[in-house]
């Protein structure tokens, strides 16, 4: 790989605050981008059964008295023996869910797979965000999940639910964490699309779950 130029600090703080404008130049773009975000419309949706570990609740249910609810919808289907890597990385980036429940929302990771399936594998992997299973359901196929990956938003208005907002393919690199933190390296993700000499690995090619590195 190619190291970085070797400079004086006064020139290297030239360089870093020249970065710096257009950091906050993004940062600014990605604040307007987000409140675009907040301006969709939203489409009613229709109830639906899911089975949690302490037994069947609707889809108002799940948020738990909350106003909105965020779920992942996870690619762990009946018969797989454990779930998506790229979906285990996005859990293992998941923030404590105190900080989501003081701005009234609630988080819960979804998937096709039974619930003894998705217990089994939750154990596995030490997690202690709730989860519940769409299994027999039609809500990965009404959200336009099928059998991939992504995030949805809703909002609820009494025991009327919304979907507002949903995303999947490199949209769900915005909930890594870890990403943000490879980005800053000189390294960074060492994937061949990144900039030349800084690695040859594929977009993903790399992601193991946690207890397979």
């Amino acid at each position: 790989m190619t190291l970085p130029r070797i400079v004086s600090p006064e020139e290297w703080q030239a360089e870093r605050d020249a970065l710096l404008v257009k950091e906050k130049a993004h940062m600014k773009a990605g604040d307007h981008l987000a409140a675009e975000r907040r301006r969709l419309p939203m489409v009613r949706f229709g109830e639906y059964t899911f089975e949690s570990p302490d037994g069947p609740v609707s889809l108002v249910d799940l948020f738990d008295g909350r106003r909105q609810l965020i779920v992942y919808h996870f690619m762990l289907h009946p018969g797989d023996d454990a779930g998506c890597p790229g979906c285990s990385l996005v859990v293992d980036n998941l923030p404590h869910l105190a900080h989501l429940h003081a701005r009234d929302v609630t988080l819960k990771v979804v998937a096709p797979a039974t619930l003894p399936e998705i217990e089994r594998y939750r154990k596995r992997m030490g997690w202690e965000v709730p989860w519940v299973s769409a299994h027999g359901t039609t809500f990965p196929d009404d959200c336009g999940v099928g059998r991939g990956f992504g995030v949805s938003v809703f909002l609820r208005d009494g025991d009327a639910v919304y979907r507002t907002y949903f995303t999947s393919g490199r949209g769900g690199e915005m909930f890594l964490a870890s990403h943000r933190y490879l980005d800053v390296t000189p390294l960074g993700r060492q994937e061949a699309w990144e900039e030349e000499s800084r690695g040859d690995d594929a977009p993903s090619s790399w992601w193991r779950r946690h207890d397979e590195y």
